[in-house]
């Protein structure tokens, strides 16, 4: 399966967002702290995943990112595919030209499992992702090492 960085971190921070939508929009300098995610690269993410209607933006004080639509109707397939992602098995990347031009013996085969892999992935949501006791205690301990690096320690 040929799922870079760009699909991992695209479905991260949008479960990110997802999981902390309570406490209204998001900065990206949030996400990159709780992720371990370059700012800047989030930056490029979120421009494509605003032009995918995912996310809306919010100016000013206090703005950031916000899901544009409930997390349950938000599946992992469509994040991917909004940041121009592939789930690709096939050394050709789809083309049917891996040997020399011509499709190789196992190209069909390698093509099932890219679209069985769509397929899986579209049938799960950020909702789903978000309710799960797991991810819910994961996003916890984000959250408390984000305050704790963000108190003031008082000097000598």
């Amino acid at each position: 399966m040929r799922l870079t960085t760009k699909g991992r971190y695209a479905v991260t921070a949008m479960l990110d967002l997802t999981m902390n939508a309570d406490a209204g929009p998001i900065s990206l300098a949030d996400i990159s702290r709780r992720q371990e995610i370059s700012l800047s690269y989030l930056e490029q993410l979120f421009a494509r995943l605003r032009r995918g209607g995912l996310v809306d933006s919010v100016r000013g004080p206090g703005g950031g990112y916000l899901l544009a639509m409930p997390p349950e109707t938000i599946s992992v397939a469509r994040v991917i595919d909004a940041v121009n992602e592939s789930v690709d098995t096939t050394r050709c990347g789809g083309l049917s030209d891996c040997q020399q031009g011509d499709t190789c013996l196992t190209h069909h085969l390698w093509s099932e499992l890219s679209e069985q892999i769509h397929g899986f992935l579209d049938g799960v949501t950020l909702g789903q992702l978000a309710s799960r006791e797991e991810i819910q205690n994961i996003a916890g301990r984000q959250r408390r090492r984000l305050d704790d690096d963000q108190i003031p320690t008082a000097s000598p």
